[in-house]
């Protein structure tokens, strides 16, 4: 169980492959959890088999609008075709709250690193300064989300804000799921983040694998 307060968290676009297994991961560790999607239908579908999985009622579906205005802080997880039109139609509905952007535009048929600015960037300018964005969560591999439950993932979370209080939040929030989180600087460094998702899914490639991984060495903990 969680060793310190977390609030009620909204994944919008959550019906997805990296969505659901956050999704496990902080539900185990005992965290309320909303599954937004742009249809209510498959986000409760969606909440149902995770609650299922999980023997718990810590996981509820809604429409992506209602689920941001009912969490105090949001993770989005859609693909990157989504990223644009998704942020525009929850403007409104994230004021004053954090936002986490798990978006790595990185096509994973021919990954490529992506151009500036980091989608978390381009997130901050759609939401304006109502909303602080934070970038993290890009090279979790999604398959080792839904393994060992309740255990360490060895995985490491590079945490990008131009608001320290906000990445001091969110890296709890990994540690919460069984990460390690660490500051990396503000929101434009994110798109070296993301570009670190074409290296990933080129090492699972070439060695036939789908758990390859970020680590950081050389920082006491």
């Amino acid at each position: 169980m969680l060793s310190y307060s977390v609030p009620t968290i909204a994944i919008l676009g959550g019906t997805g492959k990296e969505g659901p297994g956050l999704a496990l991961r902080w539900a185990s560790a005992g965290v309320q959890i909303i599954i937004g999607s742009r249809q209510v239908e498959k986000a409760e579908a969606t909440a149902a088999e995770l609650n299922l999985r999980l023997g718990t009622t810590m996981i509820r579906g809604l429409e992506n609008s209602q689920a941001a205005r009912q969490a105090d802080l949001s993770v989005l997880t859609v693909v990157q075709s989504a990223h644009q039109a998704t942020l525009e139609s929850l403007v409104d509905d994230l004021q004053g709250k954090i936002l986490v952007d798990a978006t790595a535009r990185v096509d994973f048929r021919d990954p490529r690193p992506p151009s500036p600015p980091a989608a978390a960037r381009l997130a901050q300018q759609i939401l304006g300064p109502g909303v602080r964005v934070v970038a993290a969560f890009q090279n979790v591999p999604s398959h080792a989300l839904k393994k060992n439950l309740g255990q360490s993932l060895d995985t490491d979370v590079l945490v990008c804000a131009d608001d320290l209080q906000a990445a001091d939040e969110v890296i709890r929030l990994a540690e919460a799921g069984g990460m390690r989180g660490y500051y990396a600087g503000g929101l434009d460094n994110a798109v070296v983040v993301e570009g670190l998702t074409s290296i990933l899914i080129s090492l699972n490639a070439h060695y036939g694998v789908k758990t390859a991984s970020i680590g950081i060495t050389g920082i006491p903990r």
